[in-house]
């Protein structure tokens, strides 16, 4: 009935592990180095990367979004955190590689203990941030080694059928979507580099591409973006490095009126060439390789590390983007509201899969018309399925949604005037006192932070236990963050805000994040309720500081049938209620006949 186009559920080929490991260790003993550490990534640190990136793939078989492979003569470990665990021990093979969670003992501290005296350890600096290839060299100097960088990697050199890399066309961002033209961002951004006393900034981050030129791309899944580098002086024409076969006629005349477009190649004597002359370059020291402070280093230029200000140029959004991000929640919460009815009508009946959920709702989804992909492979859980927090159904690990069980849907889409981010769990059947109690505990944390007021400078550390205290009450909590950024069709996972332990920027006005806190009892459900929320002016109560609030933007009813009505405040209620009026009346009209019913039931005031 359904089918998905833009997410797989195949099971992936199970890798040639053995003879693999044997061929990359015969490699970096030619080339005299006793191991090799290689992480899942690639030049821009993505959080996606292409097929011929996919090198972490390819030796040890485990296709999850981050782990890091140590090889030496003797030992082989995966170091992955605890969101692939039990997907690593389903696709690694053991005999091969030693499994371990990240979060017990990181690569460093594992490298310190086991490099032998007198080992020449390689890594790719493309692959590498200086900072981590700075915790690198520390771990093999106490352990008497030396940290090497490899001139290619030496995986490349064994891949044999590695894929290309991708071509996908480049196209330009609109300017009703985009809110700014690109030279207003250029000159917004030659302001910050002048006043961070540099001479250039090296745009490592593709995001940050797109985002200051206005232009998407396909280069990745699910992610809009060209692989591209950019160099942005703070006096003259900026250079962009990218594949010249990705630009139409039409995007090209387009940026050259901004930008000297320069092949890939390029990019490494243009860097040499501001070494030589003496110029300070700004690094962005979450997505720039070790590789560029090597090559602008090394050619006598200086190094300054910090924040790419782009980045919190480009998560504070205008009126257009704001605009086309509540267009875009309508939207796709009609789609969701169009799935909910749909899984309430066949899930009943047992046969339901959680594959064929995520099809439906892709299908929902592309029925608007104007979905370009995707926004991240659904996790669409049942049963002790919905407790594995970043679960990817294959047709290996498929279930049945079973009545008495919870159900977990986490997706999202990918539109030309916004990104979308929704999860809801809904009851099938009679459930448990206890899963009506936690789901409870977990919406009332998930009201706290829509109803937070909060003055100027708070970040989202501060925020974070308001999503926690009533699970923490009945000592529970959860193990992810609350909530991410969110891109403007861009990266559904967008920093530097988030609200989480580790959230230590400010929550400005413009901003888009997650709500999204939740509970997970392994083994048995998983619970998570997620909106995206706009950071907006909050009420002005005559005190001595701005107050800031959250405008949820997610549209799509909150399942009734699992809340402990008397757990509730009335303040709790009357959020809960006046939020299922606003979907109801943005919903309705853009749902079919046969969904309205369903929502009119869906978004009842709580003691109706």
């Amino acid at each position: 009935m359904f089918e998905a186009r833009f997410q797989s559920f195949d099971d992936p080929e199970p890798a040639a592990t053995g003879p693999r490991l044997q061929a990359l260790r015969a490699e970096l003993s030619r080339r005299g180095l006793s191991g090799f550490i290689l992480p899942r990534a690639d030049r821009h640190q993505n959080e996606y990367v292409p097929l011929s990136e996919e090198r972490l793939a390819w030796l040890t078989g485990f296709t999850g979004s981050s782990g890091i492979a140590i090889v030496l003569a003797g030992k082989a470990v995966l170091f992955v955190d605890g969101r692939y665990t039990l997907q690593a021990k389903d696709q690694v093979d053991a005999s091969a590689f030693e499994t371990v969670n990240v979060g017990d003992k990181p690569p460093h501290e594992w490298l310190e203990a086991n490099l032998p005296a007198g080992a020449h350890f390689g890594y790719d600096p493309w692959l590498h941030t200086a900072e981590g290839a700075e915790r690198l060299m520390r771990a093999c100097a106490n352990a008497g080694g030396e940290l090497v960088a490899a001139d290619s990697n030496p995986v490349d050199a064994i891949w044999t059928g590695r894929p290309k890399p991708p071509l996908g066309p480049v196209v330009l961002h609109h300017l009703r979507f985009a809110g700014e033209t690109a030279a207003s961002k250029l000159g917004r951004v030659r302001k910050e580099i002048a006043a961070l006393r540099a001479d250039a900034l090296v745009v490592s981050d593709p995001h940050n591409v797109a985002w200051t030129f206005n232009v998407r791309g396909s280069d990745v899944a699910h992610t809009p973006i060209a692989l591209a580098f950019a160099v942005v002086p703070k006096e003259g024409r900026p250079s962009l490095y990218i594949d010249g076969g990705k630009l139409g006629n039409e995007v090209r005349h387009k940026l050259e009126e901004l930008a000297d477009i320069r092949e890939p190649a390029a990019f490494v004597s243009d860097l040499e060439a501001l070494g030589a002359a003496k110029r300070t370059v700004r690094l962005d020291q979450a997505t720039g390789a070790d590789a560029l402070s090597r090559i602008v280093i090394g050619a006598g230029g200086k190094v300054t590390r910090g924040t790419d200000p782009i980045a919190a140029m480009k998560a504070v959004k205008n009126d257009a983007e704001i605009a086309g991000a509540r267009a875009a929640q309508a939207r796709d919460g009609a789609a969701v509201a169009r799935f909910l009815a749909w899984l309430d009508r066949e899930a009943p009946g047992g046969r339901l899969t959680e594959i064929a959920a995520a099809q439906a709702l892709e299908s929902f989804r592309r029925d608007t018309g104007l979905l370009k992909d995707v926004s991240f492979p659904s996790i669409s859980g049942a049963g002790p399925n919905g407790a594995i927090v970043h679960y990817r159904v294959t047709r290996k690990t498929d279930r049945k949604i079973a009545p008495g069980e919870l159900f977990l849907i986490d997706s999202g889409g990918q539109y030309e005037d916004g990104t979308t981010d929704i999860t809801r769990t809904v009851a099938v059947g009679e459930l448990t006192a206890e899963m009506r109690d936690r789901f409870t505990r977990v919406l009332k944390g998930h009201i706290a932070i829509a109803r937070a007021v909060f003055p100027d400078g708070i970040t989202g550390a501060q925020l974070d236990p308001f999503a926690r205290q009533h699970l923490w009450e009945a000592g529970l909590d959860f193990d992810h963050g609350t909530g991410h950024g969110v891109g403007s069709y861009l990266s559904v996972h967008e920093g530097p805000a988030r609200i989480s332990k580790l959230g230590n920027v400010a929550l400005k006005r413009g901003m888009i994040l997650s709500n999204e806190p939740g509970y997970y009892k392994t083994g048995a459900y998983g619970i998570r309720i997620e909106n995206l929320v706009l950071v907006v002016e909050g009420p002005n109560a005559g005190g001595e500081k701005p107050l800031n609030a959250f405008e949820t933007l997610t549209l799509a009813p909150i399942d009734r049938r699992l809340i402990e009505r008397g757990m509730l405040t009335a303040g709790e209620t009357a959020w809960l209620d006046a939020y299922h009026v606003r979907v109801a009346q943005t919903l309705a009209p853009l749902v079919d006949a046969e969904t309205r019913p369903w929502l009119e039931a869906a978004t009842k005031p709580l003691a109706a």
